[in-house]
């Protein structure tokens, strides 16, 4: 009989392979690589996230790894921005390939009915041959003369997203994604930046890519089912490499009757397993990962994690958003939260504003409810 699993112990075990349960000591090229990269696009968020997950995360060193091309910003899993490690960035390009341009088609799909997918690809190959780094409006108006009409022109924006997020595989370069470093995002290809071509397309009937991302799913996400296999890669055609795997893997239930996979070794820890205070980044994937994301938030709240919101985790789930201003991190809890509780985010909180202000600042401040503010 199958074993179900239920939802205390999914947020467990989603702790666990999220780094959430207990700081890791890992280096930072293998934490972001066992996480599968970190959601990006929005530059500063990756150190926040780091910093809840390793002892002693040094800013300085993920910045080095982007400016020495071990790790890499790219348009990926769900045609997002994610920090990688430029290891898997080329050998998951080109699987991620077909979703990404659909995913721009999606959008821009009027407005490219007449461009040939190949030959803006071309053209913008073609521009970017003198290898200097271009933003991606740049790009988008040296190439879009070609496409005149005879009807209305597709803006540069439809030309530009197609370009840098779906036909040429695009690094973002530094200082973009640099530690408190500001910058507009210029793109080269992939290749020219990090000095190797991307991993060609596996032959007909063979997935080794889509079974290797199950594989790294699981270690950072499972247990899971291939709904969530897919909300978190974008990627459709993953249950046959699922299947392919499934005799070596082991398979639970939750109580909803899904299918949940996971491979065999990785930790699940005890549902009464502790779980400490975090303090998550926008966009984090330990929220945008699953297509069920009931493990880590209600329903009622469900709609911050696509919103930006940063969140707090307490009990190994979202329970307050948190953002920054005045020298102070701000706390607004989404329920009334004990004094321990209260207590034991004010401490992390002052961690974390020392962390982001440099030591400038550790000010804390626990917004209204029915206890009133609590400002440390």
């Amino acid at each position: 009989m199958t074993t179900v699993l239920d939802t205390r112990a999914l947020n467990r075990a989603t702790l666990a392979r999220q780094l959430l349960l207990e700081r890791a000591r890992l280096p930072v090229l293998d934490a972001v690589a066992h996480l599968g990269g970190l959601q990006a696009q929005e530059p500063q968020e990756p150190f926040t996230g780091l910093w809840s997950r390793l002892r002693s995360f040094d800013p300085g060193v993920l910045s080095e790894l982007l400016v020495e091309r071990r790790v890499v910003r790219t348009h990926l899993m769900r045609r997002t921005v994610h920090l990688l490690a430029s290891d898997d960035v080329l050998a998951w390009r080109t699987r991620h390939d077909a979703m990404l341009r659909q995913r721009v088609l999606g959008v821009y799909r009027a407005e490219l009915a007449g461009v040939d997918p190949v030959e803006l690809a071309a053209a913008g190959r073609a521009v970017l041959a003198d290898g200097e780094p271009r933003s991606m409006g740049e790009l988008a108006r040296a190439v879009a003369a070609r496409w005149p009409g005879p009807g209305a022109a597709p803006s540069a924006r439809a030309l530009g997203e197609m370009l840098v997020a779906a036909l040429i595989p695009m690094a973002q370069l530094p200082p973009r994604g640099v530690w408190r470093a500001r910058g507009g995002a210029r793109y080269l290809p992939l290749s020219v930046w990090l000095g190797r071509a991307v991993d060609p397309p596996a032959p007909d009937g063979d997935d080794p890519v889509g079974r290797a991302l199950v594989r790294r799913y699981l270690a950072a996400f499972g247990p899971a089912a291939t709904a969530d296999l897919r909300a978190w890669s974008g990627v459709a055609g993953l249950p046959a490499a699922v299947a392919a795997l499934r005799e070596e893997l082991v398979v639970f239930r939750d109580e909803r009757g899904r299918e949940l996979f996971d491979l065999p070794g990785a930790p699940r820890p005890d549902p009464a397993t502790p779980a400490p205070v975090r303090f998550l980044p926008a966009f984090d994937n330990a929220l945008l990962g699953y297509q069920d994301r009931g493990r880590i938030v209600d329903d009622a709240h469900r709609g911050l994690s696509v919103a930006g919101a940063r969140v707090v985790l307490v009990d190994g789930r979202v329970a307050a958003t948190w953002t920054v201003g005045e020298e102070t991190v701000r706390v607004a809890p989404l329920r009334r939260l004990s004094a321990d509780e209260r207590e034991e985010v004010a401490r992390e909180g002052e961690a974390l504003a020392g962390f982001l202000s440099e030591g400038a600042f550790r000010r804390v401040r626990i917004g209204s409810g029915t206890d009133g503010d609590t400002a440390r």
